[in-house]
């Protein structure tokens, strides 16, 4: 049966608000500068409504769909590739931004919007003239999705699921995941997971290891949060228990590249020229991205590597987390399309 979607993602939905500011800015708002803070919803209100009114920004604020693997099922799409996507929004303004600019991507986006909750999560980035982005978070509505929201049926149709670590700082959210999960294992779907960050990784390791050895196919993750998984304190031991494991992870370096392995295979790709490291924001999203359309078009390990890494570079160029040059031009270009 030809399936309908290369990659279902599943994971937190965040509509991430960008305007530019100068250091004042953050002063009077106290801002810290560079850092990324959890706020609440009265705070979330507040700043939105400051970096409107912010002369600042004189094009005004950009508002577009968010979160880690939205972010990547953008880059699947800008590289030809075929996605839908589930997380959790309220019906209000900003729940219509984010499913307006998740489509707008050629991105699936049929959760249905919440009657009842939190409002839709945003996140706030005031963006400094040196290049630093000051993130003030509001979590909101996608801290509230549950396995209602996950349609079994249109889940099925993938040939991988995609899910973030972050799901399970929330229990209704894991279960959504694990019927996700189970849908997709059951169609014969692989099931891939991007363990987020070191942080996720140290809550949930247990967890997260017990997923390695019955449910997952395919893990991303990062030097870091590798090490932390494994708790390991060498790169070379991680590689040890990837193979051990036998299921394919993709371990990305930063300026060094990544490393795919699978089993007693090991792929060492190097890391894409660039112009200009601009904001390495999304460059895990969009690695993950350009990884998984090579992985469902049936190509091999290294070349998905080389996808990852030429989607990971264009997004660092720029600001923002989603890829402005299309993807699907530039595999071409490299031989990779």
């Amino acid at each position: 049966m030809t399936q309908k979607y290369d990659v279902a993602g599943l994971g937190n939905a965040i509509v991430d608000i960008i305007a530019s500011v100068d250091d004042r800015f953050l002063l009077t708002h106290k801002i810290a500068k560079g850092a990324m803070t959890l706020i609440d919803e009265y705070r979330a209100q507040e700043l939105h409504k400051a970096l409107a009114d912010n002369r600042q920004s004189l094009s005004g604020l950009k508002e577009i769909a968010g979160g880690s693997v939205a972010n990547s099922m953008a880059g699947l799409a800008s590289l030809g590739g075929r996605g839908v996507y589930v997380g959790k929004v309220f019906d209000d303004r900003l729940g219509a931004v984010f499913g307006d600019s998740m489509t707008a991507t050629g991105v699936d986006f049929a959760t249905p919007r919440a009657d009842a909750g939190s409002p839709t999560a945003s996140c706030m980035i005031a963006v400094t003239p040196d290049g630093q982005r000051s993130m003030s978070t509001y979590l909101g509505a996608c801290r509230e999705l549950t396995p209602g929201d996950v349609d079994e049926s249109l889940l099925a149709g993938a040939q991988v699921l995609y899910i973030e670590g972050y799901l399970w700082d929330e229990e209704s959210a894991k279960q959504a995941s694990r019927k996700a999960i189970a849908a997709v294992k059951n169609a014969g779907g692989r099931i891939a997971l991007s363990l987020s960050d070191s942080f996720c990784v140290g809550r949930f390791r247990e967890e997260f290891l017990g997923l390695l050895h019955k449910d997952l196919n395919i893990i991303f993750a990062n030097e870091d949060e590798a090490k932390a998984l494994f708790e390991e304190s060498s790169f070379d031991a991680v590689v040890a228990h990837a193979k051990a494991w036998g299921g394919i992870a993709a371990l990305t370096r930063s300026a060094k590249g990544c490393v795919i392995v699978e089993e007693g295979a090991v792929y060492e790709v190097p890391a894409a020229p660039i112009s200009g490291l601009v904001d390495t924001t999304g460059a895990g999203d969009q690695f993950a991205a350009g990884f998984l359309y090579g992985l469902t078009r049936g190509k091999g390990l290294a070349d998905c590597g080389r996808l990852g890494a030429l989607a990971a570079a264009e997004v660092i160029t720029h600001y923002g987390a989603r890829p402005e040059t299309a993807l699907k031009d530039l595999a071409a270009k490299a031989g990779l399309a």
